[in-house]
């Protein structure tokens, strides 16, 4: 069986994912392999009556995100330097984060709904279509 020494797990710091980062641990033969990475749309809101017309919430996600994140890799003993928060489409960040670290292995969740999105979900689908690595779809 191949070893993997660099897994990438994205996951959603408002969902279930526990069983995401237990599911790499498993995998890993160290928690030092594993990467964190959260991904946020960019999140703005229009005041229609106050002197800003648009506010960018961008920055507090990504603060609360990280806090998160840094609690996950406190308690599985990841290395904080292998946290990451990304503010973009999640595909093309869980993308570019695996090229950039040459990850092995991407463990992403899901929980998708109807069609193909009932058996991955619409970010792992999205994950799978043009990736250059093995990915492991853990089912929340």
């Amino acid at each position: 069986m191949q070893s993997y020494d660099t897994i990438l797990v994205p996951i959603d710091v408002y969902s279930d994912y526990e069983l995401v980062v237990e599911k790499a641990l498993a995998i890993a033969s160290s928690s030092q392999q594993l990467h964190l990475l959260y991904v946020a749309y960019p999140q703005t809101n229009v005041e229609p009556y106050g002197f800003f017309l648009e506010k960018d919430f961008s920055q507090e996600v990504r603060e609360h995100a990280l806090d998160v994140l840094k609690d996950v890799a406190e308690k599985y003993e990841i290395p904080q330097t292998n946290i990451n928060v990304e503010i973009g489409s999640p595909s093309d960040e869980i993308h570019h984060l695996a090229e950039k670290i040459s990850a092995d292995l991407i463990v992403v969740g899901t929980h998708g709904q109807s069609g193909l999105k009932l058996l991955l979900g619409s970010t792992a689908n999205a994950v799978l279509h043009g990736v250059k690595t093995d990915v492991l779809a853990v089912k929340v």
